[in-house]
């Protein structure tokens, strides 16, 4: 009997190149899908994802979805099973028996990432690969006023790859914020779903502005035109942090 088994998922991003499978180079899912084929005595089982991280961008909450008729692993016990056969900068948080037709990807409502800027003197050594120290003053209130302009439903082709492969870049964004949390000051984000480099390119351009020029801000994201935004931020301050179903699984 096939079942269909929910992982939410964490690693660190650093000696990955992002989440999907690569012909040259380590991906989240080769790692997690060789695991898998262990499981099921060498047996290819594909692994669907609820979205792609990009080289060097880290989870706590990534999702992943597969069938599996493999007959003695319960549901939940899929979670130590799969982590006994893999590196240690990736792990199975979570497993569980779905319904057959959820998907990660599809049946996902709401994204979360959150992008984390040190505003300490220096980086610590552990935190080097998981955060970007900035380099100037933190003006939390003119950020946090460009980043309520993201909200609602817009065309965010100014903040997307020009390789963005997309039918469409119409994304509605729920929240947007910068907050401090220890010596960090985060920017935490949610919406329906995300383009390719989206999350760095608004940090980034927020950053290098500065100060909350809103009106600028909002003609940039107006303008539909990827020259007129900042930097893409680097890869190492970016966390998936969760992917929300309805109903909650």
């Amino acid at each position: 009997m096939s079942r269909n088994i929910f992982l939410e998922i964490a690693y660190d991003g650093s000696d990955f190149n992002g989440w999907q499978l690569q012909h040259n180079g380590r991906s989240v899912q080769q790692e997690l899908e060789t695991a898998l084929a262990r499981l099921h005595d060498g047996r290819r089982v594909v692994l669907y994802g609820s979205g792609r991280t990009d080289s060097g961008v880290h989870a706590r909450g990534q999702v992943a979805n597969f069938e599996t008729d493999h007959p003695s692993i319960p549901s939940q016990k899929f979670r130590e099973a799969i982590n006994s056969h893999l590196p240690p900068d990736v792990r199975v948080r979570r497993s569980c028996e779905v319904p057959a037709r959820f998907h990660a990807r599809h049946s996902a409502v709401e994204r979360e990432y959150r992008y984390y800027l040190s505003h300490s003197p220096m980086v610590l050594p552990h935190q080097r690969r998981h955060c970007v120290r900035l380099k100037r003053n933190v003006d939390l209130q003119g950020w946090n006023a460009m980043a309520a302009a993201l909200c609602g439903e817009h065309d965010f082709t100014s903040f997307a790859s020009p390789s963005d492969s997309a039918d469409h870049h119409v994304r509605r964004i729920h929240n947007a914020v910068f907050y401090p949390e220890s010596e960090f000051i985060v920017f935490r984000i949610s919406a329906n779903a995300f383009l390719w480099k989206m999350v760095r390119s608004i940090v980034g351009t927020i950053i290098g502005m500065g100060t909350g020029d809103v009106d600028s801000f909002v003609e940039i994201l107006h303008a539909r035109d990827r020259s007129r935004a900042g930097t893409t931020a680097p890869a190492r301050g970016l966390f998936l942090h969760q992917v929300r179903y309805e109903p909650p699984v």
